[in-house]
């Protein structure tokens, strides 16, 4: 649970593997001022021993933890409609209480890539670590006509198990794909619902069952889905929850109206709007580093920090998924879900404890914060056509999927800044872009310059070098890394910018959970942490709208880039103008 960086500095963070509880998130205080919510488990690993862990949060005190493989953390088998005081405590539920139950998993639009792809493997992969409760169902919805065999082979394609855990990998393939199911049916109609509703109680055999629906398919046909699923194939004696993939409408008016659709079925309890981002490792790790090391939360805040960094960028284009990608934009589809839920989760108050919802409001309080977007704080591009080494690279809009002349950009840097008194006048650099030089996901935040600094002659007059920077890559190879000057050995004055590393895969050789296992998980325990609050999206929205709108009335060309390259040059004049330099532009990186 905890990496060594150098000599003496001791880091926590919080890392997931076979025998040790899946998510940080599992973790229950237990003691006299805990203020952890009734939880009922079914979702628990059978295998495993108890696990108990000490950690230490950032006032030096110890913080007692218990696994969720003692079966403290799960879901709870109440309506989700009733209201649960949070209570001190927690309780797991007898293995024969467990076993008269029953968790029915639907994948509506099971024939596509998503489901393909990241859904069934990430159930699979729950499956093969013992994290789904024994009684278990998985049906796929779709409007392709298959049968239970051929949707078994469909998936069994795309399924494998841990790198590092292979052993009888075939036997629980078998096993999986024997508890998957398809029934094919219309969206919007509620017969086949029925239908469905009918196989999943023969299934269920009785039992008291709760159902989780992923809805894999476009959000145009969300509310049909929904509509059909609540009236016709929800569970009338335990839960049913919804997980409803981005986007979540194009703006504020259309997002406000597929909740207000939405909630004519369901509760917001039942509303699981998932953005895989905050899923992956590094992001779960973001709070777990401030919060549990001494050494960083003081300096978490315009007294230490000079400015932060998100950075996203794909290194490859639209290729063929144009079409729906100029319907949305990166800003949509990057920029106002995946990079601002890590600034509101890397920004936020210290919230009052782990529970759900003590994190989103302090994330809804970091959005409402948030200066209203200007476009002069804006860059936006698109990748135009370029040779290298001998290859064509196309345009964005070669791709046949995009129209001729289209003025989406694919590319997008924006300056933001949070006003309150934790962050007042600290930029906030967000860039997302297609095409670009490499495929990287980070957060970098860069530290002021040393007040006085003794050793600034040894630097020159370029001072960022010398500037302390830390880093969270999350994708790919993920790491945490803290960039610190030092002395080079020798007879002379000679200093050096040297990184202290904590690369994941040289510390903790398992393989990482993929973002959609834990997601997919909190969902069937009911954990809402990691999702996001009609609340929350509307503040987000409305970040965003006014500039997305200024956009597309004003029809604002972007600025061509080099496919390959690394973006529009204003995107650099864009940070020069609140003097900060992109981190990932040093050699280092």
């Amino acid at each position: 649970m905890a990496n060594i960086l150098g000599p003496s500095l001791s880091i926590v963070t919080a890392y997931a593997s076979r025998n040790e509880p899946l998510f940080f998130s599992k973790f229950t205080a237990v003691g006299e001022n805990s203020h952890s919510p009734l939880w009922f488990s079914c979702t628990r690993p059978r295998k495993s021993a108890r696990n108990h862990f000490q950690l230490k949060s950032s006032n030096g005190l110890p913080l007692n933890a218990v696994s969720s493989n003692d079966g403290l953390a799960g879901t709870s088998l109440a309506k989700e409609d009733s209201k649960l005081q949070p209570l001190d405590g927690v309780f797991p539920l007898s293995d024969s209480e467990c076993a008269g139950s029953n968790l029915s998993i639907t994948v509506v639009g099971a024939s596509g890539d998503l489901a393909k792809k990241k859904i069934f493997p990430a159930l699979f992969a729950l499956f093969y670590e013992d994290w789904l409760p024994e009684n278990f169902i998985v049906f796929g919805f779709a409007r392709t006509k298959m049968t239970n065999e051929e949707l078994r082979n469909m998936i069994s394609k795309t399924l494998t198990c841990r790198i590092d855990k292979r052993e009888n990998c075939e036997d629980k393939m078998d096993q999986f794909l024997k508890r998957c199911f398809y029934h094919s049916g219309q969206y919007s109609s509620e017969e086949h619902f029925s239908e469905l509703d009918i196989k999943l109680k023969e299934k269920e055999g009785g039992k008291l069952s709760n159902r989780l629906f992923y809805l894999s398919i476009p959000p145009n046909i969300f509310v049909d889905v929904v509509r059909c699923a609540s009236q016709k194939a929800s569970s009338k004696d335990g839960w049913t929850r919804v997980i409803v993939e981005k986007p979540f409408g194009r703006d504020s008016e259309s997002s406000s109206e597929l909740t207000k659709c939405l909630k004519q079925y369901l509760t917001e309890d039942q509303i699981f709007r998932i953005d895989h981002y905050l899923g992956k490792e590094l992001v779960e790790n973001l709070s777990v580093l401030r919060f549990s090391n001494l050494v960083f939360e003081p300096l978490w805040s315009r007294n230490y920090i000079r400015n932060v960094q998100i950075i996203f960028s794909e290194d490859f284009g639209t290729e063929g998924r144009g079409g729906y990608f100029d319907h949305y934009g990166i800003i949509r589809d990057i920029m106002q879900n995946h990079l601002l839920q890590i600034l509101a989760l890397f920004a936020m108050e210290t919230p009052v404890s782990l529970a759900a919802e003590d994190i989103r409001n302090e994330k809804v309080k970091v959005l409402r914060s948030m200066r209203p977007l200007q476009l002069e704080n804006v860059v936006v591009g698109q990748y135009k056509g370029h040779n290298k080494g001998g290859k064509s690279y196309p345009a964005y809009t070669d791709d046949p999927t995009v129209p001729k002349g289209s003025l989406t950009p694919t590319f997008a840097a924006a300056a933001l800044f949070i006003d309150n008194a934790r962050w007042d006048g600290v930029p906030f650099l967000m860039k997302a872009g297609k095409a670009l030089h490499t495929k990287r996901a980070e957060i970098r935040v860069q530290f002021r310059h040393v007040p006085g600094n003794l050793y600034k002659r040894n630097f020159g007059t370029d001072l960022d070098k010398a500037t302390n920077e830390l880093v969270l890559r999350v994708q790919p190879d993920e790491a945490i890394y803290l960039k610190i000057n030092n002395k080079v050995p020798g007879l002379g004055m000679r200093l050096d910018r040297s990184d202290l590393n904590l690369l994941f895969r040289a510390r903790y050789p398992s393989e990482i959970p993929d973002a959609y296992e834990r997601l997919l998980l909190d969902a069937i325990e009911g954990e809402r942490r990691l999702f996001i609050r009609s609340d929350e999206l509307d503040a987000a929205w409305a970040l965003f709208t006014p500039l997305l709108k200024e956009l597309e009335n004003k029809k604002i060309a972007p600025e061509l880039y080099p496919y390959g390259s690394r973006g529009p040059v204003g995107a650099h004049y864009l940070a020069a103008r609140h003097n900060v330099r992109w981190g990932d532009l040093g050699n280092e990186d």
